[in-house]
């Protein structure tokens, strides 16, 4: 089992981070990814539980199921497809600190081929740490902005 763990701060609340994360059109606004979009809709909602997410970046193609919504609190989702990992889970958990909220995005997965999980490990590990630091400028502005 693999494990990726990112921490960042920024000035934003939790609500505004939250809000972001919940917002998958948003995505390729703040992070490196292309394009973003619904292929199936939530429970209840367009974006809640069990909506299936597309996310495309140059010839990768990423499908994510959302499968933990705890409003200001945490978001979560899983890998359903687009790269050769077994059990990829991912929770971004926000804690809110003097002056902002602490972003801890953080995810576990196994490399489909025996020996590869540590390579996975690393690529991702460098996407994501480019993923918060996007979302940590994108809340910083709009926290400034308010």
């Amino acid at each position: 089992m693999q494990h990726i763990s990112v921490r960042a701060r920024t000035p934003a609340t939790p609500a505004t981070v939250y809000a972001l994360l919940r917002d998958g059109a948003s995505w390729p606004r703040w992070s490196p990814l292309g394009s973003f979009e619904l292929t199936r809709p939530g429970a209840g909602e367009r974006e809640g539980l069990g909506a299936l997410r597309l996310f495309r970046t140059g010839r990768t193609r990423s499908c994510e199921e959302v499968i933990a919504l705890e409003p200001d609190r945490r978001f979560g989702y899983a890998l359903r497809s687009g790269l050769p990992l077994r059990d990829y889970r991912a929770y971004v958990d926000l804690t809110p600190v003097a002056g902002g909220t602490e972003i801890h995005w953080h995810s576990t997965f196994t490399g489909k081929v025996p020996g590869t999980g540590w390579f996975y490990r690393l690529v991702l590990h460098r996407f994501i740490q480019r993923v918060v630091a996007g979302l940590v400028a994108e809340t910083t502005r709009v926290a400034q902005a308010s």
